[in-house]
């Protein structure tokens, strides 16, 4: 019965691989969504809705969400610099919270969206800046 209790290594190791390209990819997904590469949306319009909520700077601001959701995307699916990508994607997602979904709530069905995909994201984010990026990435073999 200690299968029921006990942490297995390997598991773990499986199960960092496994969420890090997971929300990797999501985060890759959604940086190409604000370019305009994948579904409706482009950086113009995510540009114009930021300016609207009064965000300073707002085409840096686009600018520099859709980097880090590209770049620490890929970092994630890679494992190199693991935690680094992790705390930038976090603080995106903290960005989205108190900006993007402000008076939304929490449930993201609601009139504005609530906060909960990037409140779970950042959960998701901060466990596996926990977990580390396991022995199956590039920080394994390089550091």
């Amino acid at each position: 019965m200690s299968y029921l209790t006990s942490t297995v290594p390997e598991a773990t190791n499986l199960a960092s691989l496994i969420l890090r390209i997971a929300i990797g990819l999501c985060f890759i997904v959604h940086g190409m969504g604000k370019l305009g590469i994948v579904g409706p949306g482009n950086l113009t319009g995510f540009t114009d809705w930021l300016s609207s909520l009064g965000v300073p700077s707002p085409r840096i601001a686009a600018r520099l969400a859709m980097l880090s959701e590209i770049l620490g995307g890929c970092l994630l699916v890679l494992g190199l610099f693991h935690r680094p990508a992790c705390v930038i994607l976090i603080l995106t997602m903290l960005v989205a919270i108190t900006i993007g979904h402000k008076g939304g709530g929490y449930l993201l069905t609601n009139t504005p969206p609530g906060n909960e995909y990037a409140l779970n994201l950042s959960i998701v984010l901060f466990t596996l800046m926990l977990l580390g990026p396991g022995k199956w990435s590039i920080d394994a073999i390089w550091f």
